[in-house]
């Protein structure tokens, strides 16, 4: 159930909602989680417009989309850490409209610790979300 946070200078994307949705999908994918509402309803991403000045490399260039990827510690191996960047770089650009957009974005996976995923009031661990998700499987 990642969270997903997209920072970038206002302007750069013409269809946030699009895009949140486009990144968020991708994750779930990567994940490998069942398309059941426990996750559906609990993948989402954000997307930050900055004031153009708000950002900079240190040569002065401004023009970078920095993603950040929150996932419950353990979920993503080597193989899916490549493919959620690969591909959410790939929606970033699209969604841009840029294709050189691929050199200056960003993608930073952050893993929440085992008990640090909070849902409905409840820090949850990583065994109390797959529990959830079996019973939400299972009709109950």
């Amino acid at each position: 159930m990642p969270m997903i946070d997209v920072y970038a200078a206002t302007g750069t994307f013409r269809d946030r909602k699009s895009l949140a949705g486009d990144l968020a999908a991708a994750v779930m994918r990567w994940e490998g989680v069942p398309e059941i509402p426990l996750f559906k309803d609990n993948t989402a991403a954000f997307v930050h417009d900055l004031p153009a000045d708000a950002l900079s490399d240190v040569s002065g260039s401004g023009n970078h989309v920095r993603v950040q990827v929150l996932t419950p510690v353990g979920v993503l191996n080597r193989e899916k850490q490549l493919g959620v960047v690969k591909d959410l770089t790939e929606i970033v650009a699209a969604a841009a409209g840029d294709p050189t957009l691929v050199d200056r974005t960003w993608v930073l996976i952050v893993e929440s610790p085992d008990g640090g995923w909070g849902i409905a009031g409840h820090a949850n661990t990583n065994a109390d979300i797959a529990d959830l998700a079996r019973r939400a499987l299972a009709g109950g």
